[in-house]
């Protein structure tokens, strides 16, 4: 870019100066600036102005929500720099903003994150948050395992909203269990989460699981063609998966019925690949679940609808 140009995007002009002045100025402004740059939204944030709102925040060093009576506050000229480069970094970078503030909430809960993870996004943290009801009763729920875990937001989250349960988290990349082992010990989780390396379950010890859930890859090659750039700043490891998505899938299916308790449950985010899920395994009675906040691609099977079905998962 030429620098005469960064300098304008990062640096309100003389003008924007005698009007940018507030928490909400700049909300608005770099939410007008990020439609006119054609960002993606899809990565905890579904438009421009919580994204700009995140990205404010961050800068100015406060949390989220921020109280109302702050928004009218004044920004001083170093935090005005501040905030212009971080919405600057977004245009240009084309990166996730969690990615740029090194945060991402889950459930109500935060999470460090960085290009070693997925941002965590997964509908699947409404269910969490519910303790899994109505599909399996909390306090019966003694272990959950979370499979492809990456920054283990999901591990963590079932371990906070179950408080009676031990959890293990799973990735075949070393990396991203380096992220998930620093949230374990953030949320001081480190006596009932356990973070080990596996391929799905290769690596695991024997033992069985009230609750089985994943969000493992599931976007085909084709697909990932086609995703927006914000996309390519992600572990691709993460995300794509042979056989039009369901490759991991497939091995999660197989093997969760022996993992399973009586009366255990699997929750699966599967994403734009429903459709292909359906369609591979019509004989399976899967519950697509419905989500208050959004968010789809999600089921649900029992541990004894896996047995009657055992053939048509291999």
């Amino acid at each position: 870019m030429i620098p005469s140009m960064k300098k304008a995007l990062e640096t309100p002009s003389d003008a924007d100066g005698e009007t940018l002045q507030t928490i909400v100025d700049f909300v608005r402004w770099g939410a007008t600036r990020f439609a006119a740059a054609g960002l993606h939204f899809g990565h905890g944030a579904d438009n421009a102005v919580d994204e700009s709102l995140h990205l404010v925040a961050h800068a100015l060093h406060l949390r989220l929500p921020i109280a109302p009576e702050f928004f009218s506050a004044h920004l001083t000229s170093s935090e005005k720099r501040d905030v212009s480069a971080l919405f600057t970094r977004r245009i240009i970078e084309r990166k996730p903003a969690a990615y740029l503030t090194g945060e991402a909430w889950f459930a109500g809960l935060s999470f460090s994150v960085d290009e070693r993870v997925l941002v965590p996004r997964s509908p699947i943290a409404e269910l969490i948050e519910t303790g899994f009801a109505p599909w399996i009763e909390t306090s019966r729920v003694h272990r959950v395992l979370d499979l492809c875990t990456g920054s283990g937001c999901i591990g963590i989250a079932c371990a906070h909203y179950l408080p009676e349960a031990s959890v293990d988290v799973t990735d075949i990349s070393e990396e991203a269990l380096a992220v998930a082992r620093e949230n374990i010990a953030s949320h001081g989780l480190g006596g009932r989460v356990q973070a080990i390396c596996a391929d799905v379950y290769d690596g695991l010890e024997e033992g069985r699981y009230d609750i089985i859930v994943s969000n493992p890859p599931y976007v085909s090659q084709l697909e990932y063609t086609t995703l927006p750039q914000e996309y390519s700043h992600e572990p691709a490891i993460g995300l794509v998966a042979h056989e039009r998505g369901l490759a991991v899938v497939r091995r999660i299916l197989a093997g969760a019925a022996s993992r399973l308790q009586p009366g255990g449950i699997l929750v699966v985010e599967v994403g734009n690949s429903k459709q292909q899920m359906i369609e591979s395994f019509p004989d399976l009675p899967l519950t697509w679940l419905e989500f208050a906040r959004g968010g789809s691609g999600v089921f649900l099977l029992q541990k004894e609808s896996l047995e009657d079905a055992e053939g048509s998962v291999e």
